[in-house]
């Protein structure tokens, strides 16, 4: 029997609305309806995410740009928002469910010119991606699956906390010793060897 579809509240989950509901999977066990379409719709934004990321490592590769840690470090958060994808969605096929196919989006860094606009908009992606992890635990829990929930705090929200903080305070003292929007100030490949040497220090 399958899940009743009652009218749902406002969230900023990214549910995949064409999802192809598998309900009668031999291995599907209790995954509701809402929290698949929930983990489809977010790994196609962690997948948007990665191409994103991507987009900007290309920027910084190019001749006019010459940051090449600046590069590296964008192409390695890329990989690592890749490997979230497949994790969820090898989660979501262990659980019995599927995965919706979905055109991605344009990355949208055609204005970023300077590294502290594209950390900006690295943040900005972050603190989205951990805001929907959090409605997504809420909505696993609330309708009877601890087991989505207890993954989701575990694999995504606890690791993207400590990077969430520390690039909030690499962005504030960049600012603080005069990196521009236009990169004329020329802290960029400093400001990366800091935030690499962190990072290094978090793992």
């Amino acid at each position: 029997m399958s899940e009743p579809r009652g009218k749902r509240l406002k969230s900023s989950v990214p549910v995949c609305k064409t999802h192809r509901a598998s309900a009668g999977s031999a291995v599907k066990q209790n995954l509701p309806s809402i929290v698949e379409e929930g983990l489809c719709g977010v790994s196609s934004l962690l997948m948007e995410l990665a191409y994103r990321l991507q987009a900007l490592a290309k920027i910084f590769d190019q001749d006019d740009m010459a940051l090449p840690r600046v590069a590296a470090y964008f192409h390695q958060e890329s990989a690592r928002e890749q490997e979230q994808a497949e994790a969820m969605l090898q989660y979501l096929s262990e659980r019995g469910g599927q995965y919706c196919n979905k055109d991605i989006q344009r990355p949208g860094t055609e204005q970023v010119c300077a590294l502290l606009p594209a950390l900006e908009l690295l943040l900005g992606q972050w603190k989205e991606e951990m805001a929907i992890m959090v409605e997504l635990c809420q909505l696993a829990r609330e309708h009877g699956d601890p087991h989505s929930a207890s993954m989701l705090k575990s694999h995504f929200l606890q690791p993207l906390t400590p990077k969430i903080k520390l690039l909030g305070d690499l962005l504030t003292n960049a600012k603080k010793v005069g990196c521009t929007r236009d990169g004329a100030g020329g802290f960029g490949e400093y400001i990366i060897d800091q935030l690499y040497e962190e990072l290094a220090r978090s793992d």
